[in-house]
C-alpha cells in the first residue's frame, strides 16, 4: 500500500492539515512513516497495542480508524473483543463498555 492509499495517513492529512499542519506532518512522517514501520513489532502487534491504548484512554473517535486497521493487520474481531474484555480489568469497566459499544458500530459491516 502506498502512502497515498493509506486511509490512516489520508485521514490524518484531511482532518489535521488545515488546522494543525505540523501535527499532520508528524503523524505522517514520524508516527506512520517511522514508528509503525520499525521491525521490532509486527504491525499486527502494534495494532493490538494501539487499540488497547485507545480503550484505556477512551479514544473512541480514533477507534474508527484503528479497529479496521487492526483487522487489515491480521487482528480478528474476536481478538479485538477479547482485548476489550481484558482491558475492563486494567482500564476500568466504563471504558471497556464504551469501547465494546463503539466496536459494535465499527465492526458491524466488517
Amino acid at each position: 500500500m502506498t502512502d497515498s492509499q493509506d486511509p490512516v495517513r489520508n485521514a490524518a492529512r484531511a482532518k489535521l492539515g488545515e488546522i494543525a499542519p505540523k501535527l499532520a506532518e508528524l503523524t505522517d512522517e514520524v508516527l506512520f512513516g517511522d514508528i509503525w514501520e520499525r521491525p521490532g513489532l509486527s504491525k499486527r502487534d502494534r495494532s493490538l497495542i494501539t487499540c488497547a491504548a485507545l480503550v484505556a484512554l477512551g479514544g473512541t473517535e480514533q477507534m474508527t480508524t484503528h479497529f479496521p486497521r487492526a483487522l487489515r493487520n491480521g487482528v480478528t474481531k474476536e481478538e479485538l473483543i477479547e482485548m476489550i474484555t481484558h482491558m475492563a480489568f486494567y482500564s476500568g469497566w466504563p471504558s471497556a463498555i464504551t469501547a465494546a459499544m463503539r466496536a459494535r458500530e465499527i465492526l458491524a459491516d466488517k
